[in-house]
């Protein structure tokens, strides 16, 4: 589904449905938007109020044979009060819950602000919440559709700085739906392999290099982290490179993600209970896939290299048993004391090899710890660095982007509780700040004076409870936004 920018009369404009934002006024309503006269906005105020629509954030209403309107219904979506400042989240999320409250619509039209962060705020929400996951439905009923075209109608004439925002919108959703789209495929249909080939289908027409090493270059080339994990599995491990290097390029950003394809647990085995949302345990390598194909797609001038390292995590006669050491790319041994902190070791490999590159930044982003969801619950995801401004960096970024991130320490103390007497480094501590553990143990994979970032996105990047605002249920796409924001600042310089 592609958004697009139309020039008409919002009274005029042929579709099914057509939304337009209020807030509250007093003790009465007003619309914010543009293209009606008072008494138009008038006959929508009216009969919002008849049926007791208040203007909060979030809130629709719907209101059918609106005299004037060609569209048979509109829409009223809340932005609540206005403050200090324009709550850009805010008109996403109302976009979003818009669009989701019109499923089963073909073509919903939204009377949008053209200022132009207002524009593409609205934008983002609407274009974000017109998502379905069906490749696995025998048929789809309609009603559930999501709408199939969506226009924002704003006054004339269109400026190439709105067609330029309407198409990185669509640019950047397009791959949060891939994120998406991975995450919510069944672990049979994605193997570690099929992981590697979706990396290559999602840059095959963009200029992306992409190199995959398949479980003998592992082998060779000493990634014990990545073939530990996946030594349990009947479907082989995987390590993705993927490399997008414009001429004029004016940083290297690494981006790199956890692709564990089904999570049991290994030996240490989780709950059975919701072991079913472990096939989104590779969120944070779809991330890396999807960013890529987006700034790639956006021509930024950045270089930018993404790393998946993928394996499935089974218990089998052949998996890696609790007091197992094994040997990581740089030569860290590790003591695994338990299987199911086997994101940290794939990572291992990977943000080691990363870093022989020397890039300006280096940002991982993983399902990695049910601490963090402990910590930050279930919308915001934790971010751990070595380097204050990066950082700072990344956490700007996010907050550009629409995605909630809170910057957490990495304390020195908790090293200690990663001691082995067997090896380098032992994969968990004591039990106690996990996700800050996990983010310690990370950084004993970065050389001195690398920046990196670690982004822990368990509790984002797979929503287990009903859509809201433009966010569904499922894969939520998690990260892929910060990703194009941090290129697009290296990429401005």
């Amino acid at each position: 589904m592609t958004l697009t920018l139309a020039q008409t009369s919002p009274t005029t404009t042929a579709c099914d449905a057509i939304i337009v934002a209020v807030r509250p006024n007093g003790r009465g309503l007003e619309v914010a938007g543009h293209g009606l006269t008072p008494a138009q906005a008038k006959k929508i105020t009216d009969a919002l109020s008849a049926l007791g629509a208040t203007g909060k954030s979030g809130e629709v209403t719907k209101v059918g044979g609106v005299s004037g309107f060609k569209a048979p219904l509109v829409v009223a979506v809340g932005l609540g009060a206005v403050k200090d400042k324009v709550d850009l989240e805010s008109i996403r999320r109302a976009g979003g819950n818009a669009i989701r409250a019109l499923a089963g619509t073909k073509k919903v039209a939204i009377i949008s602000d053209p200022e132009p962060e207002l524009l593409q705020a609205m934008a983002t929400g609407a274009r974000l919440a017109a998502y379905a996951f069906t490749a696995f439905k025998s048929k789809q009923e309609p009603k559930s559709a999501p709408a199939s075209a969506i226009v924002l109608i704003v006054p004339g004439p269109i400026t190439a700085d709105q067609k330029r925002i309407v198409a990185e919108v669509n640019i950047v959703a397009n791959a949060v739906d891939l994120t998406r789209d991975l995450v919510n495929t069944p672990p049979n249909a994605l193997p570690p392999t099929a992981l590697a080939a979706a990396a290559k289908k999602a840059v095959a027409k963009l200029p992306v290099t992409v190199t995959i090493w398949d479980e003998r270059a592992l082998k060779r080339d000493g990634c014990g982290g990545i073939l530990g994990v996946g030594q349990g599995s009947a479907n082989p491990p995987r390590l993705v490179k993927m490399v997008y290097a414009p001429r004029g390029a004016k940083a290297h950003l690494a981006i790199v993600g956890k692709g564990i394809t089904f999570d049991t647990g290994g030996i240490s085995i989780k709950p059975a209970k919701n072991m079913d949302e472990m096939k989104g345990d590779m969120a944070g390598a779809a991330s890396v896939i999807s960013a890529m194909q987006a700034i790639a797609a956006l021509g930024l001038k950045v270089k930018v290299t993404g790393w998946v390292p993928t394996a499935e995590n089974m218990p089998s006669g052949t998996a890696q048993r609790p007091g197992d050491v094994i040997t990581t790319y740089n030569g860290t041994t590790v003591e695994v004391l338990n299987t199911d902190a086997e994101g940290r070791l794939i990572l291992a490999d990977a943000l080691a090899m990363a870093a022989e590159e020397n890039p300006a930044l280096i940002i991982d982003v993983a399902t990695l710890t049910g601490a963090q969801r402990i910590a930050l619950g279930a919308r915001i995801a934790g971010v751990m660095s070595n380097d204050d401004d990066a950082r700072a960096q990344v956490c700007a970024a996010a907050e550009s982007g629409g995605e909630a991130m809170w910057p957490m320490p990495l304390p020195e103390d908790l090293l200690a509780t990663l001691d082995s007497a067997t090896a380098d480094i032992a994969n968990i501590g004591d039990g106690l700040g996990g996700m800050l553990s996990a983010g310690v143990f990370l950084n004993k994979f970065i050389p001195s004076g690398q920046a990196w970032v670690h982004l822990d996105i368990a509790g984002p990047a797979f929503n287990d409870k009903g859509p809201y605002g433009y966010t569904p249920k499922g894969g939520t796409g998690a990260a892929v936004r910060t990703f194009v924001q941090v290129a697009k600042g290296l990429a401005a310089g």
